[in-house]
């Protein structure tokens, strides 16, 4: 008997934080909907999409890191101090790489892209940064973008005051901002890093993985059901419009037919576009304009933490770990990215970077801080993803090559980038190392542009304003793919409130038949 139901009124493809919202904004709205959540990878978590900080038990925490690596299960990972800088093609723990394809010759390619098939994608290894876009990487001809933003932020439970008792974290944004913030508008100003975390009475830290995007009324509702180890392999179309999609059963590789009034493909910005062009969807736009963030890293040292603290101007702290993999120590500050400086600054007290650094302890905890600028892109058509017609990947799916080069204006981005970070750590204290690093390309998994949205059905695009697939009713797209500008921000609170706008299409389509 199969464990899939024949129909349902909303089918949602993909697990992770929009999916999730879908999900969550049909519970809240759309009640007796039927809802169907498909995932291709396994539940490594309790409650279903949690982040694996989490969990408390080291060994426990690496088995859900590495069941969520796909096909990659048991390759190695980025693990330890000078793995980063190594030279070696690892993917990071609960991702894995696409092994072939991902750079042609004469051109540069996404040499670390990557993927987590696992419930809650990747939001369940995230660092869980939900800064805003401003300037131009506002979309808009979104007249909400703020009110969806602002609902974003609920539904991932975003803070900025997690981190408040983490030791030099006021001193190390007061030394930024005397670095950076002339002349910037407020909104641009450094700030706190906007975090999807809580603390909870005990003072423990919570990560936000999907499990907080679905919420109680999510899992308390009856007509929401979510299958695992589920694989779509097709949108099943009639007269032009999506009714349903076919479903492997990975346990036992049978195949199903689920019908549905609406179909949410939110996979990845690769595996989304994928899907769509196996089922023959294949606008002109698919897979294309497809961009990610350059990223430049370096460290440095609070050379005077100790006379700092003695002054009354940061504490100490203490050596006590109370979240398992994160202690007292972290915290995260935020430069904002402006069409001047074409830059997103994520700085990060190591231990609550998912990046290692450097190689030294610090003397006094909390004096070591790893500095990151994620660059915009320069938007081009030729960027993409293509997929085979006669190749396959480790699920059975086209096989995917990329086309990726850097122009020169991305090049110039990246040279003051590096000149950036190098005044930043010489704000903070004292730089670590002779030079900053540039992550391979890839590195920061904040894929987009695959399936961007719209205002008009021009070509360009592949979704309206609220995500529907032009000319295909019933079809919508979810994810980082969707956003249809350059963006250097940490894309999650972005992708989410675009999955609201078109949760609220779909429920106001279910009640009006």
């Amino acid at each position: 008997m199969t464990r899939y139901p024949a129909s349902a009124d909303v089918v949602i493809v993909g697990s992770g934080p929009t999916g999730a919202a879908y999900a969550r904004i049909l519970s809240e709205q759309a009640r007796g909907a039927t809802i169907a959540m498909f995932e291709v990878g396994p539940t490594v978590s309790d409650p279903p999409g949690a982040h694996v900080k989490n969990i408390e038990d080291p060994a426990a925490r690496e088995e859900a890191q590495r069941r969520s690596q796909g096909p990659a299960a048991d390759e190695a990972t980025v693990r330890g101090p000078g793995s980063v800088t190594d030279g070696m093609r690892r993917a990071r723990p609960g991702t894995y790489l696409l092994p072939d394809g991902y750079r042609l010759e004469g051109e540069d390619g996404l040499p670390v892209v990557a993927f987590s098939s696992n419930v809650g994608g990747m939001a369940a290894h995230w660092t869980g940064a939900c800064p805003r876009p401003g300037g131009s990487e506002r979309i808009a001809f979104l007249p909400d973008l703020d009110e969806l933003l602002g609902e974003a932020d609920r539904l991932l439970g975003v803070t900025t005051d997690a981190f408040d008792r983490a030791p030099f974290t006021a001193l190390v944004r007061e030394r930024l901002a005397a670095a950076v913030d002339e002349g910037r508008e407020e909104w641009a100003r450094v700030q706190r890093m906007p975090l999807a975390v809580h603390r909870r009475d005990d003072g423990r830290l919570v990560w936000s993985g999907s499990d907080i995007v679905l919420g109680e009324v999510t899992r308390d509702n009856p007509d929401f059901t979510l299958f695992d180890e589920s694989l779509v392999t097709t949108v099943l179309r009639e007269d032009g419009r999506a009714v349903g999609v076919t479903v492997r059963d990975l346990r036992t590789g049978e195949e199903h037919e689920v019908r549905a009034r609406f179909v949410v493909v939110a996979a990845d910005a690769l595996r989304t576009p994928q899907l769509l062009w196996a089922s023959g969807i294949r606008p002109e736009a698919l897979g294309r304009t497809l961009n990610d963030q350059a990223q430049v890293v370096y460290a440095a040292r609070i050379t005077d933490a100790a006379a700092v603290a003695a002054r009354g101007g940061g504490s100490l702290g203490t050596d006590e770990v109370i979240d398992g993999p994160l202690s007292e120590q972290s915290g995260v500050s935020w430069v904002p990215f402006t069409d001047d400086m074409p830059f997103h600054g994520q700085i990060m007290q190591l231990d609550a970077s998912p990046v290692p650094l450097a190689d030294d302890d610090p003397v006094v905890p909390g004096s070591i801080v790893g500095l990151g600028l994620f660059c915009a892109k320069d938007l081009q058509w030729d960027d993409r993803v293509e997929f085979s017609s006669d190749r396959v990947d480790s699920y059975g799916m086209p096989a995917m090559t990329i086309h990726y080069r850097l122009t020169d204006r991305d090049h110039a981005v990246l040279d003051r980038a590096r000149e950036e970070i190098v005044a930043l750590a010489n704000a903070v204290g004292a730089p670590i190392g002779d030079r900053p690093f540039t992550m391979p390309l890839g590195a920061s998994l904040h894929y987009q542009g695959t399936t961007r949205m719209g205002e008009t059905d021009d070509g360009a695009s592949v979704c309206d304003p609220d995500s529907q697939v032009w000319g295909v009713p019933g079809l919508f797209v979810a994810g980082n793919g969707v956003i249809p500008t350059a963006t250097a921000c940490n894309p999650t609170v972005t992708s989410v409130a675009l999955a609201v706008r078109g949760a609220r299409r779909i429920t106001r389509a279910l009640a009006s038949v």
